[in-house]
C-alpha cells in the first residue's frame, strides 16, 4: 500500500483552494490545455470571503440561480463573489457576469475530518439570464458512475507544486475513473462509496485552486455533472497519485430538495 494520506480540512483548503494572495500567472491545470470560448459555459469562479481571508474555488451552474461546489468551499463563508460567462478571471470580457451572494447550503452530513459528503450549494440573489456563454450543466439524477470511463475536469488551479497562484484562463484535462479499490490503495479506508478517484497520463489531475471543480461525463447529446473536486494527495499535485472527487449522483435528492424549497 502506498504511504499516502488524505489531506484533511484546513490543510486541504490550503492545498486546493489556496488563499488569494499570489499573483495571477499563465499556465494550466496539471496536464491540461486551455479551454475554448464557451466550451464550458457552466464554469463558475468562486471567491469565498471568511473571517480568515478570501479563498478561491470553482463551481458549476446547475440552473439559473444555483451553483454547486465542494462543501469546503461554502463552509464558514460570509460572502461569495462569483464570476460566470468567461474563461478569464481578469479580462474585461463582455460575456462575463459578476455576482455576489451570502446564501449557501452545506450538506448536513458534511464531515471536515473525513471529507465525507463534501458538497455545497450557493444560491444567487436572483435568477440570471442564460446566454451562449452562461448555461447550466446537466445534473444526472441518481447516476452510477462506472469505473474506467473517460471524464473531464476543469479549473483555474496552479500548474505545479512549485508555481503558486491561479492561472488566468480556464483549462481542462481528460481523465479516467478508477475503482474505489484502486482509490483506497492511495488514500486508505477513508475513501467511501460516495467518492471517486480519477487519473490521467502520468500526473494529470487537479491541483491547488481546483477545489469544487466539476467532474464531467459526455453523453451522446448532453454534458453531465458526475462529481465535484474534493481532495488531492499529500504527496503533491505532481505526484502520480489520483485526484479525488465527491460523486454527485448519490446526492440528487438533497440537491433537488434544497434548490426547489429555498
Amino acid at each position: 500500500m502506498k504511504t499516502v494520506t488524505l489531506v484533511l480540512c484546513v490543510s486541504l483548503i490550503w492545498a486546493q483552494a489556496a488563499e488569494i494572495k499570489s499573483k495571477q500567472i499563465g499556465g494550466r491545470l496539471i496536464g491540461g490545455v486551455e479551454a475554448s470560448v464557451g466550451q464550458f459555459p457552466f464554469a463558475a469562479a468562486i471567491y469565498k470571503s471568511t473571517a480568515d481571508g478570501t479563498f478561491f474555488c470553482t463551481g458549476s451552474l446547475i440552473n439559473n440561480q444555483w451553483v454547486i461546489t465542494a462543501g469546503q468551499c461554502v463552509d464558514s463563508a460570509l460572502l461569495f463573489t462569483i464570476r460566470v460567462g468567461s474563461n478569464s478571471l481578469n479580462s474585461n470580457d463582455p460575456n462575463a457576469l459578476r455576482l455576489s451572494t451570502d446564501t449557501y447550503f452545506l450538506h448536513p452530513d458534511y464531515d471536515p475530518t473525513t471529507l465525507s459528503n463534501d458538497l455545497g450549494l450557493i444560491k444567487l440573489r436572483m435568477k440570471i439570464t442564460l446566454t451562449d456563454y452562461i448555461k447550466p450543466i446537466n445534473y444526472v439524477l441518481e447516476h452510477t458512475l462506472p469505473d474506467s470511463v473517460s471524464v473531464v475536469t476543469i479549473g483555474w488551479g496552479q500548474i505545479s507544486d512549485e508555481t503558486a497562484g491561479l492561472v488566468d484562463d480556464l483549462n481542462y484535462v481528460y481523465l479516467v475513473t478508477l475503482s474505489n479499490e484502486e482509490c483506497r490503495l492511495a488514500f486508505g479506508n477513508q475513501v467511501n462509496d460516495n467518492m471517486v478517484c480519477v487519473d490521467g497520463n502520468y500526473n494529470e489531475g487537479t491541483c491547488k485552486g481546483d477545489l469544487g471543480s466539476p467532474l464531467i461525463q459526455y453523453g451522446s447529446i448532453k454534458t453531465y455533472l458526475v462529481g465535484v473536486s474534493s481532495f488531492i494527495s499529500s504527496n503533491g499535485c505532481e505526484s502520480t497519485d489520483p485526484s479525488g472527487f465527491t460523486r454527485t449522483g448519490p446526492y440528487s435528492e438533497w440537491v433537488t430538495n434544497v434548490t426547489r424549497n429555498n
